[in-house]
């Protein structure tokens, strides 16, 4: 019974929101907080779907664009993640999601970028797009650098994409982290907890290209590590 209300109310939430936010982005087309519109009103799901959702230093991007590194799990990502996407932020996403009806078309309109993965000449041009954007107009960018759903399996090697961008644009890469989410059931009333960090931003100004793998791997170790902290923690929280 839970479970049939849950997603009847929670089809009712994102039929409204796909509504009237895309009315809003006929009105300013790709306009750079019409992402976090959107994330605003997709956080306002968790407690719906009986989670907590704890955001820390959801303030650390300032007014200085960066690319933020966010861990993929599953589709609660966009019930819970969505919590600490700031103003002047965009995702990239994969341009296969422009052919899935009304989201994609909005998906797109509200400002997000496509990008084509399997090819690979695009996908490199798309990022360098990106960079261009980050610095023309003062975006910030959210990438989840996994390419995937982790589905419980921990952190996922990153793909180097975002890494390139950061470094071309100049800006500081942002680690974001949202503790495990595998326990998550529609027909569970008290879902628990789940902590958001956003961790302290990493400089990659002076970097050359070369160096992109030898960050990647120095970013993914601090949040391999970090995400471990978070989960034995959001576990404690939930056992209270």
């Amino acid at each position: 019974m839970l479970l049939i209300l849950r997603s009847l109310v929670l089809a009712v939430m994102l039929l409204l929101a796909f509504v009237f936010g895309g009315l809003f982005c006929l009105i300013r087309p790709r306009h750079r907080d019409n992402v976090h519109m959107f994330a605003k009103i997709f956080s306002y799901a968790a407690p719906v779907l009986g989670i907590k959702v704890i955001v820390r230093k959801a303030n650390v991007a300032t007014t200085e664009p960066c690319v933020f590194l966010a861990n993929h799990q599953n589709n609660f990502d966009m019930f819970t993640h969505t919590a600490a996407v700031p103003k002047g932020t965009v995702s990239l996403g994969k341009k296969s999601l422009a052919w899935v009806p009304f989201f994609g078309q909005i998906y797109w309109l509200s400002g997000n970028i496509l990008i084509d993965r399997k090819n690979r000449s695009r996908a490199f041009e798309t990022m360098a797009q990106t960079a261009k954007k980050i610095k023309d107009k003062c975006l910030s960018i959210w990438i989840f650098p996994e390419g995937t759903r982790s589905r419980g399996k921990g952190l996922l090697p990153f793909k180097s994409g975002a890494f390139h961008t950061a470094i071309e644009a100049g800006v500081a890469m942002v680690p974001v982290l949202a503790s495990n989410q595998g326990h998550i059931k529609l027909n569970r009333w008290n879902n628990g907890v789940v902590i958001i960090e956003m961790m302290e931003p990493i400089e990659t100004k002076g970097l050359a290209k070369s160096q992109v793998k030898e960050l990647s791997k120095r970013i993914h170790a601090m949040m391999s590590t970090r995400l471990t902290q978070l989960d034995q923690e959001a576990s404690a929280l939930m056992a209270k």
